[in-house]
């Protein structure tokens, strides 16, 4: 099955994750996505979205694309924003051998969105800022329960 996508554009603040969180359930719930699909999704952009409006912007106005798209057995998460370039594919895992309260704060949003998605890919904005592209297969995991 392949729609169009459905788009929403949000300014940069987090009362208004709820918005992009419902879009995101809305499209894979209609693609027929599970609900471990569907969480997961939920929860990968909702850290990538929470990360530009904190980290991004810093409390500067802002926007925020969110695209949602089903490509034959694959849904297609794109948000857009015109934050400073920042690439969260280039970072590293953290280190999980470390007691989470010794290793800190910071890195574990990025791992929970490679974790949640098939694929992560970034690329700036020709005109400045990011574009964030989380792919997912519709059928769930061989170790989650349909």
């Amino acid at each position: 099955m392949t729609r169009p996508a459905d788009r929403l554009r949000i300014p940069a603040d987090l009362e208004r994750l709820a918005e992009v969180r419902q879009l995101v359930r809305d499209v894979a719930g209609a693609a027929g996505a599970t609900r471990d699909v569907v969480d997961d999704l939920v929860q990968a952009v909702d850290e990538a979205a929470t990360n530009t409006i904190t980290h991004g912007y810093a409390g500067a106005p802002g926007w925020v694309d969110v695209t949602v798209a089903i490509e034959g057995p694959t849904l297609v998460i794109t948000l857009e924003d015109d934050a400073p370039a920042f690439d969260p594919t280039g970072l590293p895992d953290p280190d999980m051998t470390v007691p989470a309260l010794v290793r800190g704060p910071g890195g574990m949003g990025i791992r929970l969105m490679r974790i949640a998605t098939d694929e992560l890919a970034y690329r700036p904005r020709a005109t400045g800022g990011n574009i964030l592209t989380m792919t997912r297969s519709i059928a769930p995991r061989p170790e989650e329960n349909p």
